[in-house]
């Protein structure tokens, strides 16, 4: 697993092997990537569910403007931390370890809105609780322009969320990425 553009394009970043994570595989995330464009740009970013970083990551290294990662996996944050100062890029990252819900309420007191939102929980993760964070970050957290990433198992099929609006799905094998934006946008 490598950062595949911007300033720290070519670093390979760490993993851990045997960890409950399921990092986005390099084609996908260079399709993804490819699809979103100049999102990244100046963007604050929320890498929920975060594993390795590696979406928050590559994000940093395309130029968005600040980060945050959340996971509940201390291991998976140490991860993070090390991934964040190999690519030079930890000055612009926080890095927390809690659950989705206790994160999100935090950075809610904490009025911070985002730009850019990559959500990757575990594919056994419940609709319901998927539907509950979605319509929580739509309904707090996404910017006007703001774009949400949701990568699930190809076998479920995330409907609409108040709020948010799908663009689109891609299928890569066992994963899919959908694409929400807020609803009137794009």
């Amino acid at each position: 697993m490598r950062v595949i553009s911007g300033s720290a394009k070519g670093t390979k970043l760490r993993t851990v092997k045997g960890l409950d994570i399921r990092p986005t595989a390099d084609r996908v995330k260079e399709s993804l990537f490819n699809i979103i464009g100049g999102a990244t740009r100046d963007a604050v970013v929320l890498d929920l569910f975060a594993g390795t970083g590696a979406l928050g990551i590559e994000s940093l290294s395309r130029g968005a403007k600040f980060a945050y990662f959340v996971d509940t996996s201390r291991i998976s944050t140490d991860l993070i931390k090390k991934n964040l100062e190999l690519t030079k890029l930890a000055a612009r990252a926080s890095v927390l370890t809690q659950d989705a819900e206790r994160a999100i309420n935090q950075l809610s007191k904490q009025g911070v809105r985002f730009d850019l939102i990559f959500l990757d929980p575990p594919y056994r993760i419940s609709v319901s609780f998927l539907d509950a964070i979605l319509s929580k970050l739509a309904s707090n957290f996404l910017c006007e322009d703001g774009l949400l990433v949701l990568e699930h198992s190809a076998k479920i099929s995330p409907g609409e969320v108040a709020g948010l609006r799908i663009s689109s799905t891609r299928t890569y094998g066992d994963a899919a990425i959908t694409f929400y934006y807020m609803k009137g946008d794009r």
